[in-house]
């Protein structure tokens, strides 16, 4: 029987045994088997991965010159390991450590090992403070870093103990209980100050723990060649390199551009929250509203990279970064300095240097947009640090006033009441509307040389359509705007832009999916009732209805009648083509969508009595914008203007706008606002006038 026992013992030890050989050697000589690929993957999860950063695009202008780009910033870098011995606390808990019964190592090793790391990050800071801060700033910064790293090691050891429950209940989770709470729940469980802080100081395995401070930044590479040398033989001292948005042209196009700043609102996370290498960390930037900066968001944000390790360091996956990519503007971004430096010139411009101003230059044939000018203007280098400061300042920096402040159009308006009331069949370009020396009917509008001089246009010539448009006559397009059927006038508006955005919209990356982006505008008002700024309008149908008692103010740009100083320079460049409209482009690559182009269909007669009445107003004696253009170097570049000044009151604004053309066909239209300035002939045609100087200087115009 005991024989019989033996036998079956040892039978199955020798079938546990083959079973183990067996699957032993399904393990060794099998690495592609099941076992070997959890194992495998469990030594992947049990390892770690690095997250390499992202590299956002460039933002070029027409020519390729850098608008915005990453740059590299040097900075000295501390390690908490390092930093900590600041914090008398962690001091205290090494001794306290120290003291405990065969702790090892012993209290004069802890001793030693505090002092000598104390003298080390005193002698760190010291050196530091010879780039630029002084060495109470750094203490400062030092004392502040630790501090959050207690408080943050504080909270986890109070929720990794018997904390109380009702805590958890009353606030949702652990982690938003408040710090202060969680250490009086702490002090509660070990009342002792001592073995509360040598608990606290245990917790060293969160990655606050390993994170490094930046105590100073370098600011010339001679001091990056210092700090290296200074700092070679200390293992937690580090000179980095991090990524920060440079902007060259600092405040130039600012509006148009944007800037880039902390990733906080909650459709910039949504934007990649499915990709994983592309959505936000939590040190990272986007775009900020609004600018070229937020639109493009999708094409100049990059993918991270990913390096992977397993439990035995072993690089065993690696994901690429993919840069982001690049995005080429229209704008000419040294014509836009130019401009901008003139505008806000005391010299050149005294009466008006310093007000609110706003100017669109076009190319006609392309539509290419060179210059969108908004002052006053701001630093985008520093917008993400004095943005409480700007969005608080009473001229209001950070609008863009060439597509989002709408303005009452004034007398620019005239030439299309003019095509309007032709096309319409209301008058012939030689047919007259007097204007005689006496007050209009009550509330119909005044004719300016009336009020400042008791004189109609009667008295200098036939008031015709080329003639009224010259002296820019009150009377002539209040009388021809109501002669126009209501719906009709707003109509040839519409069909020149008015009362509808401009497509501004970004180019997308058709393989992410991405819904474009658009500049923010307001699409302006041409009816009698209100329209919001974030109005979609698509449609002439979605416009407001126009009261006919409107008519006569609408005929001289003003009443409810708005615009952007955009449409106003589109509508010129529109006229400029004979009659043929198209959206202005911002974005030359990636490709913008082909702007598409619609013939309004303009008779030429109509077209020749515009341009002889806009020819007439730049480039004849009485003409509104006579004087300032005289003499000018335009005419020996071979350069003729046409072109419509224009003034409004309540509020007072400043107009001029037109085109200049050269013996090429060449042509650039332009728009010029100056808010509170008192009239167009003396205040924004002047203007005008340099800005097409310096588009020939540049190359767009001239023979």
């Amino acid at each position: 029987m005991y024989d019989q026992r033996v036998k079956v013992f040892v039978g199955i030890s020798l079938a546990v045994l083959v079973i183990c050989v067996l699957r032993l050697a399904q393990m060794q000589l099998l690495a592609e088997s099941q076992v070997q690929g959890e194992i495998d993957r469990l030594k992947e999860r049990q390892g770690q991965s690095k997250q390499l950063k992202t590299l956002r695009g460039k933002i070029f202008d027409r020519k390729g010159r850098i608008i915005a780009t990453d740059k590299p910033r040097f900075q000295v870098y501390v390690n908490y390991r390092l930093s900590c011995y600041l914090d008398d606390r962690v001091e205290l808990a090494k001794t306290l450590d120290a003291q405990r019964e065969n702790a090892d190592p012993s209290p004069d090793k802890v001793r030693e090992e505090v002092d000598a790391k104390r003298r080390e990050l005193e002698e760190v800071i010291r050196e530091c403070s010879r780039f630029g801060a002084t060495r109470e700033q750094i203490e400062a910064v030092v004392k502040t870093w630790n501090n959050l790293i207690w408080n943050k090691r504080s909270h986890v050891r109070w929720a990794r103990s018997d904390y109380d429950p009702n805590l958890v209940v009353q606030y949702g989770s652990r982690v938003n209980v408040p710090l202060e709470k969680a250490m009086a729940d702490l002090e509660r469980q070990f009342p002792d100050p001592n073995d509360r802080c040598r608990r606290i100081a245990q917790v060293d395995d969160i990655p606050e723990v390993k994170k490094k401070l930046a105590v100073v930044e370098l600011q010339t590479e001679d001091d990056v060649f210092a700090a290296q040398v200074e700092f070679r033989e200390i293992a937690d001292v580090n000179v980095l390199p991090t990524g920060h948005r440079y902007y060259p042209y600092c405040t130039t196009a600012a509006q148009t551009i944007g800037w880039v700043g902390p990733v906080t609102q909650s459709r910039d996370k949504k934007l990649f929250k499915d990709d994983p290498q592309a959505s936000y960390l939590a040190d990272e930037v986007c775009g900020r509203e609004d600018g070229i900066e937020y639109v493009c968001e999708s094409i100049l944000r990059g993918r991270r990279g990913e390096l992977v390790y397993d439990i035995d360091n072993q690089l065993v996956r690696e994901i690429e970064t993919e840069f982001g990519q690049d995005v080429q503007l229209t704008l000419d971004i040294e014509l836009q300095k130019q401009i901008e430096e003139y505008m806000c010139s005391v010299e050149r411009n005294p009466s008006y240097h310093d007000a609110n101003m706003a100017a669109v230059v076009i190319d006609v044939g392309s539509g290419d947009i060179l210059a969108m000018v908004s002052l006053p203007t701001y630093d985008l280098n520093t917008a993400r640090y004095d943005y409480g400061k700007l969005v608080n300042d009473a001229n209001q920096p950070l609008i863009n006033r060439a597509i989002n402040r709408l303005y009452p159009p004034g007398s620019v308006v005239k030439p299309l009441i003019l095509i309007a009331g032709l096309e319409a069949g209301q008058i012939t370009p030689e047919e007259p509307i007097s204007c005689p020396a006496q007050k209009p009917p009550r509330g119909w509008p005044n004719c300016l040389i009336f009020r400042q001089y008791g004189v109609g246009h009667d008295g200098s010539w036939i008031n015709n359509a080329r003639n009224a448009l010259k002296g820019s006559c009150n009377i002539y397009f209040s009388r021809l705007a109501d002669r126009i059927d209501p719906r009709l006038l707003q109509e040839w508006l519409f069909r020149f832009g008015y009362g509808r955005k401009i497509p501004l919209a970004g180019p997308t990356l058709p393989e992410r999916g991405d819904a474009p982006r658009s500049l923010r505008q307001t699409p302006g008002q041409i009816g009698s009732s209100r329209v919001s700024s974030s109005a979609d309008i698509v449609s002439f149908d979605q416009i407001p209805p126009l009261d006919p008692w409107q008519k006569k103010l609408f005929g001289i740009g003003h009443g409810n009648f708005r615009v952007t100083p955009l449409q106003v320079a589109n509508t010129f460049a529109t006229m400029a083509r004979g009659g043929r409209h198209m959206n202005p482009r911002l974005f030359l690559r990636p490709p913008q969508l082909a702007a598409e182009s619609v013939d309004l269909r303009i008779p030429l007669t109509t077209l020749a009595s515009v341009y002889d009445g806009l020819n007439a107003v730049v480039n004849e004696s009485g003409g509104s914008a006579y004087k300032p253009f005289q003499g000018s170097v335009l005419y020996a570049r071979g350069v003729k203007v046409y072109g419509k000044t224009g003034s409004t009151e309540a509020p007072e604004n400043a107009w001029f706008a037109g085109y200049g053309e050269d013996g090429r066909g060449s042509r650039i239209a332009i728009a010029v606002v100056v808010e509170g300035g008192m009239r167009g002939s003396s205040d924004a045609a002047p203007l005008a006038r340099e800005i097409l100087q310096l588009c020939v200087a540049a190359g767009y115009l001239g023979n």
